[in-house]
């Protein structure tokens, strides 16, 4: 056993110090002494992701459709499934913030990250005054609409739930309601292949892509570029949202730019790669 702060060069560490605090630590040998080697120590636990249900779409545009039609039929539906009005009006509270959320503070905020990777580029290359940088403004929500506690979605999932299993849901309303999984089948992944366009646009390369109607099985669309200096297809971009702007400066001299993208479901690529796709850009 040794004392934890024991320094045999300091003046001070001496017996009968009425400053001195002596901490001891057990060594290998003394009674309790407990192995600290990694194989103790428990991992850090990762957080665990909320799954999905059945009948709730993967990717953020589909979700927003999900949960209006939700909010515009549940109260309709109210008296038949035996729900009270307390229950409605949380549900229609957690609709409201959800759709904020997804909808309007999502895409503000994604549009802010393309206007700071732009000005980051100006202060590095641009030319001009002293530079202003872009301030996120927050869109405000619709009128009734309020925060929430944590937890919307999953709240409105365990209220499905519950509506699901008290015998009061019919084939119709579950249908209505869109609670129940679609029977229709998924895209054909042997023939299933990104159409998009691309364009200037304020001075960069707009990816105009769709999910083609398949946006219930697909979660992104993976975009690669070939800028015509060598190099080939190089990765982009994982694209959540239909709509891409490639922020790489136009470069002074023409080129051809060509793009390719294959969808993606989950961490993995499905279907076939895109027919390439190019323009020419720069002066």
């Amino acid at each position: 056993m040794r004392p934890a702060t024991w320094n045999k060069d300091d003046p001070e560490m001496y017996w009968g110090n009425p400053n001195l605090r002596w901490n001891y630590l057990l060594e290998p040998g003394d009674p309790g002494y407990v192995d600290p080697s990694p194989s103790v120590i428990n991992p850090p636990k990762k957080a665990k992701k909320m799954k999905h249900k059945e009948y709730y779409p993967t990717n953020v545009p589909a979700q927003v459709l999900w949960l209006t039609n939700l909010q515009a039929k549940l109260a309709g539906h109210a008296t038949a499934l035996g729900l009270t009005t307390a229950q409605v009006t949380a549900a229609l509270a957690d609709l409201g913030w959800l759709l904020y959320v997804l909808q309007n503070w999502l895409t503000a905020v994604r549009s802010w990250g393309e206007s700071c990777t732009q000005a980051a580029t100006a202060t590095q290359t641009g030319s001009g005054g002293v530079q202003e940088l872009p301030v996120f403004d927050a869109p405000a929500p619709a009128t009734g609409v309020s925060p929430v506690a944590l937890g919307a979605l999953t709240r409105i999932f365990a209220l499905i739930q519950q509506i699901k299993a008290s015998g009061k849901c019919t084939d119709e309303i579950a249908a209505d309601l869109q609670i129940v999984g679609s029977a229709a089948g998924g895209p054909d992944f042997a023939t299933l292949m990104p159409v998009f366009t691309v364009a200037l646009l304020n001075g960069h390369v707009a990816v105009k892509w769709g999910w083609q109607g398949f946006g219930a099985w697909l979660d992104s669309c993976e975009i690669w570029v070939d800028r015509g200096d060598g190099k080939g297809f190089v990765f982009l971009t994982i694209d959540t949202t239909p709509g891409y702007t490639d922020t790489q400066p136009l470069p002074a001299a023409p080129a051809k730019w060509t793009y390719k993208a294959v969808f993606r479901q989950g961490e993995a690529q499905v279907g076939n790669w895109s027919a390439p796709v190019a323009l020419t850009v720069g002066a």
